[in-house]
């Protein structure tokens, strides 16, 4: 046992200089001083030993180091296996992070990174390889440059998008005429449908934003968006829409519980959990996490944890999002809806 614990002790604190010394010693070049006793110790044996002994003590070092695992006493950092990186969708960020911070707090020692960058640059970045999960407003089959096939996908929730406005703003709903020919610049001024004589704003969203794809899918149907200025997060276009006065964009649900900006009906179809259950309110998607083939290890964990019951039922529903459990209905990537 003692000879157990000199060894890990031995190995911890010396590992990197002194399999480094080891290695150059039998090279002949000269090593430098060491900040333990136990390096001075190797180091006045290395006198007296020739090329490959010390070639053969440096492999038994680094071999004890993998069998004793490091720093004795301490709390390792998360290990690859258990680190997993999460990036995309800003629509579905507040639940991903949410959900993450809880299994971490459940789970010790595995760590979740979550960021954001658009539904774009999760999918190419999970097919690359480059993270864990890549979140998505859209289906891998709708982005371009994607090779659906090699992801699987995880829907982990539906979320809703709304038109938004200045809360002073004197509209409160619009026909899904009126809307589209607002994004195609055909409407430029709010009395052209019924409000008071001022410029419209329209603030869209970046390419590749998932966000975007659904929006520009339910309401311009086909039609190009007219150029205006573009923002790449829901939390960005919140701030300008309320700093704004005649602005109007689009967000999801989850954005738009505030006092400064308002959600408009389309239709006279209020924008609401259950008008999107059944589709009565058209314009939403499923918030989908990707990985590249199937899911290992944690990663497999954390996406079964985001389906179950406690996220589902609490985080989900508190954080504007509505479970796909509650879903009447089923959409596939061309868009199609059917009932369940």
């Amino acid at each position: 046992m003692f000879c157990i614990v000199f060894v890990n002790l031995t190995i911890t604190c010396f590992l990197r200089k002194t399999v480094f010394f080891l290695y150059v010693s039998a090279l002949n070049y000269k090593p430098y001083s060491g900040t333990c006793f136990i390096h001075g110790i190797l180091r006045k044996e290395a006198n007296n030993m020739n090329k490959k002994s010390l070639i053969s003590l440096a492999a038994v070092a680094t071999l004890g180091f993998s069998l004793f695992g490091g720093t004795a006493g301490t709390v390792h950092a998360a290990t690859d296996s258990n680190k997993i990186t999460i990036v995309g969708s800003t629509a579905l960020q507040p639940l991903a992070e949410t959900a993450a911070h809880s299994y971490m707090s459940k789970n010790s020692g595995v760590n979740i990174d979550v960021q954001g960058g658009g539904s774009g640059t999760g999918l190419s970045q999970v097919q690359s390889g480059a993270v864990s999960i890549g979140n998505s407003d859209i289906f891998a089959e709708q982005q371009s440059g994607i090779d659906a096939k090699k992801l699987q996908d995880h829907k982990v929730a539906v979320v809703g998008m709304a038109p938004v406005v200045n809360k002073s703003l004197k509209v409160n709903n619009l026909s899904m005429s009126q809307l589209q020919k607002i994004f195609t610049g055909k409407i430029t001024n709010w009395k052209q449908v019924g409000g008071p004589n001022e410029k419209i704003t329209v603030i869209n969203r970046a390419k590749g934003s998932g966000t975007r794809a659904t929006f520009e899918s339910a309401v311009l149907k086909g039609k190009t968006a007219m150029k205006t200025q573009e923002q790449d997060s829901n939390g960005t276009v919140q701030k300008l829409v309320a700093n704004t006065p005649g602005a109007i964009s689009y967000l999801a649900f989850s954005y738009t519980k505030s006092n400064k900006i308002k959600a408009l009906k389309i239709d006279n179809v209020a924008p609401t959990d259950k008008n999107v259950e059944n589709n009565s309110w058209k314009i939403w998607s499923y918030e989908h996490m990707y990985t590249k083939g199937a899911a290992k290890g944690q990663t497999k964990k954390f996406l079964n944890y985001m389906n179950s019951k406690e996220v589902q039922s609490k985080d989900v529903k508190n954080l504007g999002y509505i479970s796909i459990h509650d879903m009447k209905v089923t959409k596939n990537a061309d868009g199609q809806v059917t009932k369940k």
